[in-house]
């Protein structure tokens, strides 16, 4: 998986990480679904975001809005290796295959983009050849899903091209938002066309511009990662190129962001706490992550109990709890705090439990996921190489809410 837009299951609390599974499972589905199998390999987390949008303007208006019907809903999917072969409802209508189609497109151009330069294998005639056939297969194929949802692809290949020509003539000097124009330019038009789905034309403007910003956002993001390693390797970066120094992107991220949150405000959603949580509340962690200034905090700190003669007693005289004779209960140790055995999940039988042992290996869930089931005994263990890049998980009502007026949107808060 790949994308800027990557929230820790902390903070989405189990609702809304359970409607984001169901985009990103409702991707991957639409991608298989119409393009075969090895398609699947192009899903991403930025690519959800168009389902998300699609979904927030038209969720629970019974379908009453345009042609909601065909583009929100839910279905029952059955087992994956990559949920621990559970089945899972997963979004499905032309959100996601906007998604799928887009998604498509772009890996198809920055596959070529690669071949062009010659990266790794790619400077291999044959594995080149091989390459540029999947590319073209996946141009074609997101071309006929688009056009099945009433979008022109031609505007995401338009820009691809125009990005080749700009990225020639940028030098010292150049802006480089000159750079970033083509990318603005797709992710706009991709934006702006879930309004059409969701039947709300007077959405198309501010979401156009949110997509235009988040373009900028994901190409900045995009260059300031790779810089060290384009600098090793001798690659094209867009911040070397033009010699705009590190202060100057992170000023163009931060108004970015800010500008993102402004022209979703504009917009008018159905349920929008998902997408606001993802594009508002997310993003800034993303700019974070990108700069190297922000750490993992969703592990508490826990705080040593104050001694002395104003601290808690201690010895024989200090109080006992009769459920816990060791001392009070302790969350990171596990267990029951009412007493008694924690419930069991449910076990699988041999042949199950086999076939998502299968299943972790081959998709290396069992190493990159943050936490996965067991698949024998279905309980939760930690992936060999987890780690969690979510920011600040300690998020309180204030924090959660300092950029929008009222806290329903909130998911972390019953305020």
């Amino acid at each position: 998986m790949f994308g800027i837009v990557r929230p820790c299951g902390h903070r989405l609390g189990e609702h809304l990480k359970a409607q984001w599974m169901a985009h990103l499972c409702g991707l991957c589905l639409a991608l298989r679904g119409d393009h075969g199998q090895f398609a699947r390999v192009v899903t991403n987390y930025d690519g959800l975001l168009i389902s998300v949008l699609t979904e927030a303007q038209t969720a629970g208006d019974g379908g009453k809005s345009g042609k909601s019907g065909k583009s929100g809903g839910r279905r029952t999917a059955g087992p994956c290796p990559l949920r621990g072969m559970r089945t899972a409802s997963v979004a499905r209508g032309e959100g996601a295959r906007l998604a799928a189609a887009v998604s498509l497109v772009l890996a198809s151009a920055k596959v070529r983009d690669h071949v062009a330069d010659g990266d790794g294998l790619l400077a291999r005639r044959p594995v080149a050849l091989a390459a540029r056939r999947v590319a073209d297969s996946w141009g074609r194929a997101g071309a006929r899903t688009g056009a099945d949802v009433g979008f022109d692809t031609a505007v995401l290949v338009d820009a691809v091209d125009r990005q080749v020509g700009i990225e020639a003539l940028a030098g010292p000097g150049t802006p480089v938002l000159a750079v970033t124009e083509p990318t603005e330019t797709a992710t706009a038009a991709a934006f702006a066309h879930t309004a059409h789905l969701a039947g709300r034309p007077a959405n198309a403007a501010p979401l156009a511009e949110a997509g235009r910003l988040f373009g900028r956002l994901a190409h900045l993001l995009d260059a300031v990662e790779d810089q060290a390693a384009d600098a090793a390797s001798g690659a094209w970066n867009p911040l070397t190129a033009t010699g705009t120094p590190l202060t100057e992107a992170r000023r163009l991220a931060d108004d970015a962001v800010h500008g993102i949150r402004l022209a979703l405000s504009e917009a008018e959603f159905t349920d929008g706490r998902l997408a606001h949580l993802l594009l508002v509340h997310e993003l800034p962690r993303s700019v974070d992550r990108a700069f190297g200034t922000a750490s993992c905090g969703h592990a508490p700190t826990r705080t040593p109990e104050p001694r002395g003669a104003f601290g808690p007693p201690q010895g024989p005289y200090a109080p006992q709890h009769p459920q816990h004779p060791h001392g009070p209960y302790d969350p990171s140790r596990g267990g029951n705090p009412f007493g008694g055995e924690p419930p069991r999940p449910g076990k699988r039988g041999f042949w199950a439990g086999c076939a998502a042992a299968v299943g972790l290996c081959c998709t290396c869930k069992a190493c990159c996921a943050d936490e996965f089931e067991g698949p024998w005994s279905g309980k939760k263990r930690e992936g060999l190489c987890s780690g969690c890049d979510c920011g600040n998980c300690d998020c309180s009502c204030c924090e959660a809410c300092q950029c929008c007026e009222c806290c329903e949107c909130c998911s972390c808060c019953d305020c």
